[in-house]
């Protein structure tokens, strides 16, 4: 398995780079959308600031697996572990990838678990990474067996969902947040008609799987914990995408 570059060099500036749209991610109290990407040449993930709308997005058509196109600089404060963030120029959304660069791209990136991604140890059941944090990145990817992603309904909040995931090196992390925006509007409506369990089920039987893991800002939980809060942000499944969720070409 790839590891995914560890570089802090940026493209240049006055350049523009294209990269293959990897993150598709939702608020859950406004209606701005962040997106993020990896550049094929350099594969340096790229966190396009200020966020978009979510009116914006959709009239651009952008999609997970779409090619972006811009002039992206290092944001002004930016800082670990989210070094990812640029700001850009004008934007040009210029259509898919091909599922092959697609598959590439997201191989490419993987760590073998998600605590080696972040550069952290975390007891068992933890899912949120300490507010001094200083980590060198805040999205990774990691490739997991198809039957080691649950979609489930969240035992907290009455009709919401959340997922259970185990990376490859047995960890398991319940009850993460999904804020893939796609699949996430998708599986609730499966959870509204009850049908958790198909979806589950379509996912288990797919031959590959790959999973966007990220890091929330900075954020204090009710109950106390203080930090960086571990999330699903894309779920990308090979041979097949469920076409009512994804648009990357096969």
């Amino acid at each position: 398995m790839g590891t995914a570059s560890n570089s802090t060099s940026y493209p240049n500036p006055m350049a523009q780079t294209t990269i293959v749209v990897t993150d598709l991610t939702r608020f859950q109290k406004n209606d701005r959308v962040c997106i993020a990407g990896i550049d094929p040449n350099s594969g340096r993930c790229i966190r396009p600031l200020p966020y978009l709308t979510a009116a914006t997005c959709k009239k651009m058509s952008i999609f997970p697996g779409g090619l972006l196109k811009s002039e992206f600089t290092p944001a002004a404060g930016a800082s670990a572990p989210h070094t990812e963030d640029c700001n850009y120029g004008k934007l040009y959304f210029t259509g898919p990838a091909s599922g092959d660069q697609f598959h590439e791209v997201l191989a490419g990136s993987c760590f073998d678990s998600i605590t080696k991604g972040f550069e952290v140890k975390l007891k068992d059941g933890e899912k949120v990474l300490p507010s001094d944090h200083d980590g060198a990145r805040s999205l990774i990817t990691i490739k997991v067996d198809s039957s080691g992603l649950e979609i489930v309904a969240d035992k907290f909040q009455e009709g919401k969902i959340k997922a259970h995931v185990q990376d490859s090196s047995g960890r398991r992390f319940s009850f993460l947040p999904i804020t893939d925006l796609g699949f996430h509007d998708y599986a609730l409506k499966h959870h509204e008609r009850s049908e958790l369990d198909e979806l589950n089920e379509w996912i288990s039987g797919q031959d590959e799987l790959f999973l966007r893991i990220g890091l929330s800002r900075a954020y204090q939980s009710p109950k106390g914990s203080n930090g960086y809060w571990i999330q699903v942000n894309g779920i990308y499944t090979f041979p097949e995408k469920h076409p009512l969720v994804r648009k990357y070409e096969g």
